[in-house]
């Protein structure tokens, strides 16, 4: 039996399994303006292309060293099932504006718009950095 839960613990962290990306953590949406950032400032070409991007929490900013992290995210769950089929592939570029942040990653609205049925939601997201 030991031989075989080693197996499979190895085959399981071998292996992209799908549905299991990382950490667990929240996300809400904000709206323009998103300019300045923390990160580069009034510089438009910080925002990558498609509009994808997001603003860290305290957990993800690391001093500024998160500015153009890339992170694969997917919505876990939410109030009134808000998830839509599967995940996005975000970009840093600002450190979230509030203080308490209200969530783990704050999205723009198109990368909201993408994982989520509800604009004003907060859901539950599994995330990794890629």
């Amino acid at each position: 039996m030991r031989s075989f839960l080693t197996y499979v613990l190895l085959v399981c962290s071998c292996l992209d399994i799908p549905g299991i990306l990382g950490d667990i953590g929240t996300a809400t949406s904000y709206d323009p303006p998103y300019l300045p950032t923390k990160c580069k400032g009034y510089d438009q070409d910080q925002f990558p292309e498609g509009g994808l991007f997001v603003s860290a929490s305290d957990g993800l900013w690391d001093n500024g060293a998160a500015c153009g992290r890339r992170y694969r995210l997917r919505c876990i769950s939410g109030l009134r099932r808000p998830c839509k089929e599967g995940s996005i592939v975000v970009q840093v570029v600002d450190f979230c504006q509030h203080r308490p942040c209200p969530a783990t990653m704050v999205l723009s609205k198109k990368a909201f718009d993408a994982i989520s049925r509800i604009p004003s939601a907060k859901i539950n997201i599994e995330y990794a950095q890629i």
